[in-house]
Parts: structure tokens; sequence; C-alpha cells
């Protein structure tokens, strides 16, 4: 039994140490590479950059009160679309103690100076009929008592617009009315029946009633590297891709490059504006992000293969050709000559043509 177990040990050591040795020389033995074989193919390669922005209208505008006062009715909303004159709101004149004071006592002034005005024209009238007076006499004062008038008038209209905002001499004229300086689409009505609004002056903006824009004249509004600025001009054509509208692309034409650059986050960036082409079947809302794909520069049918195919050595660049005659993967080492690159396909002018396959990528084998 004791002999039995002593050959099993020893069959079991020799049968590892052989498998040692087979497993050593097969590690010693060279692996042969494999390597993907890629085709010269001839393609349109485009070099392009991107801008990120948002679509804007090209002109937005904001109605703004022409008095001060509280809103009582809104007769439009956000999303309507609107007519030059049109009647977006109304306001309602809330009068200062100071100014209704004012008014008030300049019109019971006026009255007495009219009054007293037209006491004194009818006795120069009276006067002139007897030609006791000359007539230029009669006609002082008969311009002091038009003046009169005039000025009692003009109080009353003054206490008219402190009280209502608005005279009834102003005819059709009526500023309490907020109506849309343009025709277009209401993007925004920020206030609300209640609210008190100011008018613009030279301390303030004034009270936002409504912004209006006109939906038709849309423009790409971004920003653009650097880098990249120097490569692009105005009148460059542009592609448009919306987030909220992945399925259409629009075009679109820059039209404008800042020429100050502005500090973002360590980087510098130019704002650019490019007018987009939206047709009538598709409805762009206003501040969509989009981003401008940009051609810097575009060949038509020329030879391609991938850029990870090309070694560099100093200036110069090499490609593997694959040996056809070879029975194994033999490849020879050949310097081309390469153009406009796209990042993923580079364009070769010299030293290969479609008819030759080069090495591509190591295959790995798991």
């Amino acid at each position: 039994m004791k002999k039995i177990i002593k050959y099993f040990f020893l069959a079991v050591f020799s049968l590892g140490v052989i498998a040692t040795f087979v497993f050593l020389w097969k590690k010693s033995q060279p692996v042969k590479d494999s390597f993907e074989i890629i085709s010269v193919v001839k393609q349109d390669i485009r070099k392009n950059t991107v801008a990120t922005g948002k679509i804007e209208p090209r002109d937005e505008v904001l109605i703004k009160p022409q008095i001060s006062g509280i809103i009582t009715e809104i007769y439009k909303e956000a999303g309507e679309r609107v007519r030059k004159g049109d009647v977006i709101a109304k306001v309602k004149v809330i009068p200062e103690m100071s100014q209704l004071s004012n008014a008030q006592t300049n019109v019971t002034t006026a009255k007495i100076r009219l009054d007293l005005a037209k006491k004194e024209f009818a006795r120069i009238e009276e006067l002139y009929r007897n030609n006791v007076v000359s007539k230029e006499e009669y006609e002082q004062s008969y311009s002091s008592y038009q003046t009169a008038q005039e000025n009692s008038q003009s109080a009353q209209d003054q206490l008219e617009i402190v009280t209502d905002g608005i005279s009834r001499r102003s005819g059709d004229f009526n500023n309490t009315m907020i109506t849309s300086t343009i025709s277009g689409m209401i993007l925004d009505v920020p206030v609300k029946v209640g609210n008190s609004v100011i008018l613009s002056n030279t301390f303030n903006d004034g009270t936002t009633i409504a912004s209006v824009a006109d939906m038709s004249d849309m423009i790409f509004k971004g920003t653009i590297d650097e880098t990249e600025v120097g490569r692009i001009n105005e009148g460059m054509p542009i592609t448009l891709t919306i987030g909220a509208l992945q399925e259409h692309r629009f075009d679109a034409m820059l039209e404008y490059i800042s020429p100050k650059g502005t500090e973002t986050n360590g980087a510098i960036l130019f704002e650019i504006k490019a007018a987009a082409t939206i047709p009538d079947s598709v409805f762009v809302r206003a501040g969509y992000s989009a981003n401008a794909e940009i051609i810097l520069a575009k060949k038509d049918s020329v030879l391609t293969i991938p850029e990870s195919t090309i070694e560099f050595s100093g200036d110069s660049t090499f490609v593997y050709i694959l040996d056809e005659s070879a029975k194994d993967q033999v490849y020879n080492k050949m310097p081309v000559k390469t153009g406009l690159s796209d990042g993923i396909n580079i364009e070769v002018l010299e030293g290969i043509d479609s008819s030759m396959k080069i090495r591509g990528n190591k295959i790995i084998k798991k």
C-alpha cells in the first residue's frame, strides 16, 4: 500500500514538471500580432467647429407706460399676436396730493385772471367803439383776453391729466391705454391687474407692461472660442441644431462677430450672431438653446484614411501598406503627404492610392 502511494505522488510530480515546461515553452514562443485591414476610400471631408448659444428674436421691444398709476385691465396674454396700436393694458392714474393741489390752484388762479381780462376787454371794447382809445390799445386788450382764455384752458387740461391721465382736448390720443408699438407676438406680460407702474424717465427705466417681438425674424446668438474666431468671417453658412427640435436642422448665415472678447471661466469667448432661416411650418420659441455648426474648410471626393492609422515622426508622416503577396500579414512602411483632417479621417495627397490596404488598429485577442 505504501509503494502504491509513493508511485502515485511521483507520477503527479512528474506530470506537474512536464506541464510547467510545456507552459514555459509556449510563453517563450513569439506571438504574431494581427491588425485590422483598412481600405482607402474616397469621401467628402469637413473641418467644423461648434458654437453654443440660443435662438432669439432679432428685435424684442419692451412696452412701458407713459404715465404712472395702477393696472386696471389686461387685454392680452403671452403667446398672442398683436398689431401695432393694439391695446394691451389699461392704467388708472392715482394722482399725488401735491400735484393735484397745485393743479387745482392753477385752475382757480387762471379763472380769476380770465374774469379780470374779460372785464378789462369789455371796457376797452366799449371805449374803442366810442373812439376814446386807439386801435393799438384795443388789440393789446384783446390779446391779453385771449391769452387768459388759453391759460385757463391749459390749467384745466393739466388738472384733467393729473386726475385722469388725459385731457378732453387730446382727441384720440389716450396714454392710459397701453398699446403695442410694433406688430408681433407677446413674449411676456410681467404685470398683473392691481400692480403699480411708473413711467420711464431720466431716473429709472419704468415698469415693463409687456415684451413684444417679431417671431418671423430670428437670430442665433452664441459664443465661439478665441482659437476658432480667426477662422470664421461674416457671410459663412451655418447649420443650427436646436435641442428641443432635434429632428430639424436650420440654415443660417453668419452676420456678426464681436470685435471684443469676454473672459468666461478662464477662456476668452467672442459673441457671434447669425440670421436663421426658419420655415413657416416650424414654430421656434424664443430662448431655445442651440448649437451652430460652422464649416471652416471642406473638400469633396478625396482619398481619406482614419487618422489613427497615421504614424508621425518629426515632420514626416507614414502608413503601413499591406503586402498582399505575402502569406501572413506583412506591412511595408510608406511615407505619405496628408491634407485636411476632421479629427477622425484625414485626406491623403500623395503616397497611396485607392487600391491599397493599410494597417489599422491592433486586434487584441481575449
